[in-house]
């Protein structure tokens, strides 16, 4: 497998393929979904809402992690998982500036 090459690519390219990346699994969406659903830290109730093994969830739980859409807060032996309405706010901005680009030529192909 080849290198990406991701230092070719300017920030703003790199921050959305990151974000197309995290949207590209279902079980990463179902794990948004529910967190905005309850609209409070979960701390484990994932896997039963899920359905999948703890420690699948909890690798999709650190890439929405690592790219900080979710935040984290260790509460005894658990820790609980939030949105970071910040970086949530920001991703939208950077998604929608995005695909809210039209074609003004018309005649292509």
């Amino acid at each position: 497998m080849g290198v990406t090459k991701t230092e070719i690519f300017t920030d703003k390219q790199n921050q959305i393929a990151l974000y197309a990346k995290v949207f590209g699994h279902p079980a990463r969406v179902a794990i948004l979904e529910r967190l905005f659903k309850i609209n409070e830290c979960v701390c484990g109730d994932l896997v039963d809402e899920i359905g999948l093994a703890q420690p699948t969830i909890s690798q999709h739980l650190k890439e929405l992690k690592n790219l900080g859409l979710i935040k984290g807060n260790v509460e005894g032996t658990s820790v609980c998982y939030c949105i970071d309405e910040d970086n949530w706010k920001k991703m939208k901005t950077i998604m929608i500036d995005f695909l809210n680009q039209d074609l003004t030529k018309k005649d292509c192909c």
